[in-house]
């Protein structure tokens, strides 16, 4: 038998960041708990609105099966006398799992080891209303919620307080206390638009019941109603709304009964940074701007409103009213910020304090200065530029706008930089220190943005190992992982050959107060580099790549990420050829046969004349000619057309193995045949280690 369950928690408004979180992971952890005590079930919806959570998961099963229990006793010689009577082992094994005495010599079976008494019972299985309340209330306990609180006299903890639940198994209530709440069929609909208790009959009748009470309990149906009367609305006004999926997730959290409205500001303040407008009405409003054809900011918005009314053009004026200021702050800070250059604000970086042990901002500012300029000839920029760029790079973080609106430091960078009568590339690069913010964000494309983006980050980096704080567990409180993706993504991305190590070693330099000892340096820059280089492996996880290709790369050891990177690629490539499997199977082979020699010293040259069977001069001939061919190859970095190359070795090498017995009594024919086979692995170890290709046994 089984039954639809519905359970609902009705709550103060949910904070609308955490709502889509809170809800999945209400959901899962349900899940888990029914499958921990074997229910089955069918489908499972979600539901999540401002002032609820709920679940509705279809074919629940209404009995945990039946349970066999094996209750094993002691051996027979223990359970048993010589006489054949039960011992007192036996005796309180029959009394434990209520067994008469006298029928124990039925109940012997054999563990795979040796007889033993042996009582088999089943169990039937657990009534699941009986375990939907500690369910329910486990799952809500485990959700992800940083802070808890209490309300009232309560001792109940929750992320709000929880005024009412619904449970229901098919048509019945579930009889269970949660949150200190008795489970019933009564919800609530609309603050506004409905009054009273809503009836939930049964959980398929849960979203149309709700609905009658102007709530949309599906989180997906009320996001596209959104999205569509949000487009709908600009596109009547002449417009192009904007909708981020962030801010559109947020305002879907906020409303049960979504109402799309548009609203309009003075065009004056049209001259202040769009960005900042944007940042104003989205951070502060909750209000989707409005763009022309050709993506420049018209002066208007549209709000989302949780309310029908009845005269809209009062809800408009409201929200009109109310942006008003905010925009006029904007203003009012761009134009007070604008009265002072950012050569002028850095000054006041002094009393800001980046890190305890690494100085101000200002400090970092002239560390990573002095850091650009010695990357700048290796990412095309120039030296001059990429100083400037550096010494400004923090500015406008003690600017009025960014103050107020933090998301806007590098944006405001840009504007005041422009302002100031900066090189544009300069200004450009004030922004682009930041990208990429996010996996899939776009990279600097200027040569000095890239190089400020570069030498930002690794400052930071060299600066917290150097200090001892490197991430630990799911702590990183400077983003050091971040940083390092975003490192390997301007190197790689951008072509930029460069020795990271070196790099990294002039980074440390520039931290005087990390000390000068050149060990110490080199501890630190080892340390950073493999924790950079270390980010790759989830990087080719992302795309895709097999593990064991980026370990191949990585056994060389190497510090140059734009050479890993196409060293992956050509491995990579080189895994799905035919020959692959079986030349990296011979390289292992090659490879454990080398790390045994330990005591002999196996030659640097194959001496030709020692080649005495036809297997072995093919393959020496193959590699002779093969190690000519790929040198240029190896020179251009051309990996890929490399191993392409080497794949032509797999005939010659498997028939050296069949036909030649490497480990002869004879010394100089074993060396020599060691040599060759270390010429065979030394050509493939120019590109990589893909004996690492090879599966493990």
């Amino acid at each position: 038998m089984s039954a639809d369950f519905l359970v609902e928690i009705g709550t103060e408004e949910l904070p609308p960041k955490a709502l889509l979180t809170l809800s999945n992971a209400f959901r899962d952890e349900i899940l888990t708990r029914l499958s921990t005590e074997q229910l089955a079930f069918g489908e499972v919806q979600t539901f999540a609105a401002p002032r609820r959570l709920a679940v509705v998961i279809k074919g629940l099963d209404e009995q945990a099966p039946t349970k066999e229990i094996i209750a094993w006793g002691p051996p027979v010689k223990v359970a048993f006398d010589a006489d054949g009577s039960p011992s007192r082992a036996a005796e309180a094994f029959a009394k434990k799992n209520g067994v008469p005495v006298d029928e124990l010599a039925n109940k012997i079976e054999n563990d795979g080891k040796q007889d033993k008494l042996c009582h088999r019972a089943t169990e039937p299985g657990r009534i699941t209303t009986n375990l939907l309340g500690p369910i329910v209330e486990a799952a809500l306990a485990a959700l992800p919620i940083p802070k808890r609180m209490r309300w009232g006299a309560r001792r109940e903890e929750f992320v709000r307080p929880v005024h009412w639940i619904v449970m229901l198994l098919g048509n019945d209530i579930v009889n269970a206390q949660v949150m200190g709440l008795s489970a019933g069929n009564t919800s609530r609909g609309h603050r506004f638009h409905s009054k009273g208790d809503i009836a939930i009959q049964s959980p398929s009748r849960y979203e149309d019941s709700l609905r009658s009470a102007h709530v949309i309990t599906n989180f997906a149906e009320r996001r596209e109603l959104i999205r569509q009367g949000v487009i709908t609305a600009a596109e009547n006004a002449g417009g192009v709304a904007v909708i981020s999926d962030a801010l559109l997730n947020e305002v879907t959290a906020l409303n049960e009964w979504p109402v799309p409205l548009l609203g309009r500001f003075e065009e004056r303040f049209l001259a202040v940074p769009s960005e900042a407008l944007v940042s104003s009405m989205a951070e502060h409003q909750k209000y989707f701007h409005v763009v022309n054809s050709d993506g420049q900011l018209l002066p208007m918005f549209i709000t989302v409103a949780n309310i029908e009314s009845k005269d809209p053009a009062q809800v408009i004026n409201g929200n009109e009213r109310v942006i008003r200021p905010r925009l006029a702050d904007a203003a009012f800070f761009y134009e007070t910020d604008k009265k002072s250059t950012l050569e002028v604000r850095r000054e006041s970086l002094k009393s800001i304090v980046f890190q305890a042990k690494l100085g101000s901002v200002f400090d970092k500012t002239e560390r990573v200065a002095r850091l650009a300029e010695i990357l700048a000839p290796m990412t095309g920029a120039e030296p001059p530029l990429a100083r400037r760029a550096a010494e400004l790079s923090k500015s406008d973080l003690v600017s009025e706008m960014v103050g107020e609106f933090d998301d806007l430091q590098g944006t405001m960078g840009r504007y005041y930089a422009i302002n100031d009568g900066e090189h544009a590339e300069v200004a450009e690069a004030l922004f682009e220190q930041y990208l990429p913010r996010f996996a899939g964000d776009a990279i600097p494309i200027t040569a000095t943005g890239a190089t400020l983006a570069l030498a930002d980050r690794l400052d930071t980096l060299v600066g917290i190992f150097g200090i001892g704080q490197p991430p630990t567990g799911s702590k990183d409180p400077f983003a050091l992982r971040r940083a390092s993706l975003g490192v390997l993504r301007i190197i790689v991305e951008r072509g930029i050959d460069l020795d990271l190590h070196e790099v990294l070693t002039a980074a440390v330099s520039q931290h005087t107060s990390l000390g000068t000892d050149s060990g110490a340096i080199k501890a630190t820059s080892k340390q950073v580099l493999t924790y950079i280089i270390d980010r790759l492996r989830s990087w080719y996880e992302d795309e895709n790549i097999p593990t064991e290709v980026f370990q191949a790369v990585a056994a060389r050891q190497l510090s140059n990420p734009l050479d890993i990177h196409q060293r992956v690629q050509a491995v990579h490539a080189f895994n799905q050829l035919a020959e692959a499997a079986a030349l990296a199977a011979a390289n292992k082979r090659v490879s454990n046969i080398l790390s045994k020699q330990v005591d002999s010293t196996i030659p640097v040259e194959v001496d030709n004349t020692l080649l005495v069977d036809s297997a072995e001069k093919a393959l020496a001939l193959s590699l002779a000619e093969l190690t000519t061919e790929v040198k240029p190859l190896l020179q251009d970095r051309d990996y890929t057309e490399v191993l392409k190359q080497l794949a032509r070795l797999r005939q010659p090498v498997d028939q050296f193995f069949d036909d030649v017995m490497v480990m002869v009594d004879d010394d100089t024919l074993r060396n020599n045949r060691l040599a060759l086979l270390q010429q065979l692995r030394n050509l493939f170890l120019e590109v990589a280690d893909i004996s690492l290709l090879a599966p493990s046994k």
